[in-house]
């Protein structure tokens, strides 16, 4: 067996995974051609990973002139504990204001362990979007599979 397919996760552990893991670096690019990573809270739903940003963010005017993305979650801190997810796809800039509350409640529910969070100002919701990401590509690895042979 090739050893890439020996350390996947399944499909179930990558959806465990992501539901554990607290937050992913996004990677866009900017347009000087660099990429452009940053740290970012998210949910993951229906296959998909949603995010929440201010509109005039950096990340967000780069998805606007390109909607390439990655976003990578990972854990571990020695070799052998390495376990992460890495997604490329294209990602979706939603802006209508009632997706965009419900999303960011559900997010911030997500960040506080609370089930219901208080109201949101109108004017803090205005400002903000929900960035979608859809998996074009999706590569996993959990290095613990290997028992300690590398």
């Amino acid at each position: 067996m090739n050893r890439r397919d020996e350390i996947k996760l399944t499909p179930a552990e990558q959806e465990t995974f992501l539901r554990d893991t607290r937050k992913v670096s996004l990677g866009t690019i900017g347009k000087d051609g660099y990429p452009h990573l940053v740290a970012m809270n998210y949910i993951a739903r229906d296959g998909a990973i949603y995010m929440s940003s201010y509109g005039k963010a950096q990340k967000v005017l780069n998805i606007r002139r390109n909607p390439k993305v990655a976003v990578m979650a990972e854990s571990g801190k020695s070799y052998a504990q390495l376990r992460g997810v890495m997604i490329r796809g294209e990602c979706e800039i939603i802006e209508d204001r009632d997706t965009v509350y419900k999303m960011m409640q559900a997010i911030r529910g997500r960040e506080t362990g609370e089930a219901s969070m208080p109201p949101m100002p109108e004017n803090f919701v205005t400002k903000r979007v929900i960035l979608k990401v859809v998996p074009k590509k999706l590569t996993s690895w959990d290095h613990s599979k290997l028992g300690g042979r590398y």
